[in-house]
């Protein structure tokens, strides 16, 4: 694959968390998250985006989260379990994405907030259209999730890069 082709970045926050006397790491998700995380996994199925990887962080509730979305996919990306990705700043998931081997076209990071919607603003920077339209309104609920492109390697990845092509979700 050519450096050059697009590229695809979907930041899907995970769906609604519990509260129980754990630490937060250890955190599962509430009855509501086990419902959205399905409904999440579908819609992202149905928007087309092949994926490539999947890059998980390794708190109970993500990976709850992936486990109920990815069976609405008709193909399980490789998924890669990454630490650094709890409560990650959007510089160091960058520093992550940056790592990708070029041979992979389309990952998704499964996370957590304020990273997975300071990445995407990050990332868009100060473009305008639809999406960023219902994400400002909406903000980045749990369950939701951005979908960016970009043309380039993944070592060039860095802040304005990207286009907010989609942003979904789930209806409260």
């Amino acid at each position: 694959m050519s450096v050059a082709e697009p590229r695809t970045i979907v930041l899907f926050r995970h769906a609604k968390a519990d509260w129980p006397e754990v630490a937060d790491h250890e955190r599962p998700l509430a009855e509501r998250g086990r419902m959205d995380a399905p409904v999440a996994g579908r819609k992202l199925a149905d928007s087309g985006i092949p994926l490539d990887l999947a890059l998980c962080s390794t708190a109970a509730r993500t990976r709850e989260t992936w486990k109920l979305a990815v069976h609405e996919f008709p193909r399980r990306p490789r998924t890669v379990y990454e630490e650094r990705i709890y409560e990650a700043t959007p510089g160091e998931l960058v520093a992550v994405l940056n790592e990708t081997p070029d041979e992979v076209r389309n990952v998704l990071v499964i996370g957590h907030n304020p990273g997975m919607h300071g990445l995407t603003e990050v990332l868009a920077g100060s473009a305008e259209g639809d999406a960023r339209e219902r994400m400002v309104r909406r903000g980045f609920p749990t369950a939701a999730y951005a979908v960016l492109t970009f043309d380039g390697s993944w070592k060039s990845l860095e802040p304005g890069v990207c286009t907010l092509s989609d942003y979904w979700a789930p209806s409260k």
